[in-house]
């Protein structure tokens, strides 16, 4: 079992939720309980602070810390800022809204031109194909304090917006198992979906330059 951290939300530091993760790795990662532990372990938005970087060409991924299981973000979103309609390479995925709240569209694939490319062992979708098809099964809006959203193998494909007109913005956390690289990205207008690689703006509260590009990681617009 994992080790109980100090769960005031005012005093949960980052180290601590890493330490608890850690612990985690000791046994099976499994969506349930690594729900429980981040349900338990809150973080406020005074404690991601040093995280927290804003753009206003696009939301921003900051990355707090990552290993050969887990790879813990913190989301940045100005708005109207929102993400393409993507998968999640057949990982899990845990997000908890810090402040502000967000409207996630769920979907579902349907057909394209390339079965064969979805379901691959490992990935969600090897992606290339056209004639996409997805059905919009539902909306669900996240809040600060409210409940943990995930995706699983069942649930892969999704859309994250941020409808707050606050100017403060919208923080949320994002935790995956395994570290995800890259995603399939879907323009239902052409009806094509296509791979995409990953990008961080700041690792542990540095921002990245363009002199100082992560290896092998570019922007999802």
């Amino acid at each position: 079992m994992f080790l109980r951290q100090d769960v005031h939300a005012l005093r949960t530091t980052v180290g601590d939720v890493v330490a608890g993760l850690r612990d985690l790795e000791k046994d099976f990662i499994t969506k349930a309980r690594t729900l429980e532990y981040l349900t338990e372990v809150q973080l406020s938005a005074e404690a991601l602070a040093p995280y927290t970087f804003w753009s206003e060409k696009q939301y921003t991924r900051n990355l707090l810390y990552r290993d050969d299981n887990f790879e813990m973000l913190v989301l940045c979103w100005l708005p109207g800022q929102k993400t393409p309609i993507h998968t999640h390479n057949g990982q899990l995925g845990w997000m908890a809204v810090i402040q502000g709240e967000v409207a996630v569209h769920h979907y579902r694939y349907l057909r394209c031109s390339s079965p064969e490319n979805q379901n691959v062992i490992g990935i969600d979708c090897l992606a290339g194909g056209h004639n996409v098809e997805l059905e919009t099964l539902q909306s669900v809006t996240g809040f600060a304090d409210g409940p943990i959203l995930t995706v699983d193998k069942v649930q892969t494909i999704h859309q994250i917006e941020n409808r707050d007109t606050a100017k403060a913005g919208c923080i949320t956390l994002h935790l995956y198992s395994r570290p995800i690289d890259s995603c399939v990205a879907f323009d239902l207008r052409s009806q094509r979906c296509g791979r995409r690689s990953l990008k961080y703006h700041s690792i542990e509260g540095k921002v990245l330059g363009t002199e100082d590009p992560h290896p092998g990681l570019s922007v999802v617009p």
